[in-house]
């Protein structure tokens, strides 16, 4: 299948670049390289810089390339700055979907898989999180990719053809097993990359964001889902479309993994030692946050292999200690 990449030279979507050619598609990126990697795009592989909201420029990509699914990462994604700059991610994420559907209808392109998160799902009430919770988003990211996910509903319904899978995400982590590609963020808040800065050497320490939780060792618990596992579900989900499927997948490992424990592991993984101070809460932050993947299972088969914090976490060490300063100027 000919696939488009939005977002492909970013932390996931340059992960599923690869991935897509390794299960045989022929893959093109457009990025308008905001905060993604022209480096991290494979040699060979056609690179568009572009924004999604130029809708006539991303038609002809789509109609020139014969393009038959998007697979849609471009996004901004911290939610912090979403609270401080709300209108960036309403016109970038939400607005910039739009227009790129409206490329896609005119190219005759009918299927999406679109990056969606568990932000959409705001505060549950319960655990573990299933697909058919309420969704109240608490923050203007996680509402920018709730209105894409009901744009994808009415285009679906207003054009019979089209077809969308939208997985929502966990935290996604580590890097590919590979050692191909990896995650380098400017700036960097993943906790994960942090940590093993920190590590590095390249920034003073780790804050740990609250200790006195209700959870057995008083900080935040996770669910934690590998890059490379991630991605594999998105192919896994676009094989899946039909003229008209609709899929709204949650995934995750189905169990979280505490602040404390991705630090501790951190410590094993890297034998090096680094200095974690105690801050204040994060208003906003449940004290845990972890899926029922179950759906995706049993709908189509899907489920983590790389589920163990060690694992996870040696996978981003790899990569981070061979390359301390992120992407070089050579492509891969």
């Amino acid at each position: 299948m000919r696939v488009l990449v939005t977002g492909g030279a970013g932390y996931i979507g340059s992960h599923a670049v690869r991935a897509l050619q390794r299960a045989g598609h022929e893959v093109s990126i457009l990025d308008n390289l905001f905060r993604g990697h022209a480096e991290s795009a494979p040699v060979g592989v056609p690179l568009h810089v572009l924004d999604i909201r130029s809708t006539a420029a991303v038609q002809k990509v789509l109609s020139e390339g014969g393009i038959e699914c998007v697979m849609h990462f471009a996004a901004l994604a911290y939610v912090g700055e979403s609270v401080r700059q709300p209108l960036d991610y309403y016109d970038n994420n939400t607005a910039g979907t739009a227009s790129l559907l409206r490329a896609m209808l005119a190219a005759g392109v009918h299927r999406m898989v679109f990056s969606s998160t568990c932000a959409t799902y705001g505060e549950p009430s319960s655990m573990p999180i299933v697909e058919t919770m309420p969704q109240s988003p608490i923050n203007p990211y996680g509402w920018s990719k709730l209105f894409v996910e009901r744009m994808l509903r009415d285009v679906a319904t207003a054009e019979p053809a089209f077809s969308f899978a939208a997985p929502r995400y966990f935290n996604v982590a580590g890097c590919a097993l590979d050692g191909s590609v990896g995650e380098h963020h400017e700036p960097e808040t993943h906790l994960i990359p942090v940590i093993l800065q920190a590590a590095l050497g390249q920034r003073e320490k780790v804050t740990v964001f609250g200790d006195d939780y209700p959870t057995p060792d008083g900080t935040c618990i996770r669910d934690y889902v590998h890059v490379d596992d991630l991605v594999e579900a998105h192919i896994v989900a676009m094989d899946a479309l039909t003229p008209g499927a609709q899929h709204f997948l949650n995934l995750g490992i189905g169990r979280g993994l505490s602040v404390k424990e991705i630090i501790d592991t951190a410590r094993s993984v890297t034998g090096r030692p680094f200095t974690v101070e105690v801050g204040p809460r994060r208003p906003g932050d449940p004290p845990e946050l972890y899926a029922n993947p179950e759906k995706i299972r049993r709908e189509l088969g899907w489920q983590a292999k790389i589920t163990d914090a060690r694992d996870i976490v040696a996978s981003a060490w790899a990569w981070m200690s061979a390359h301390p300063e992120g992407y070089g100027k050579a492509r891969t």
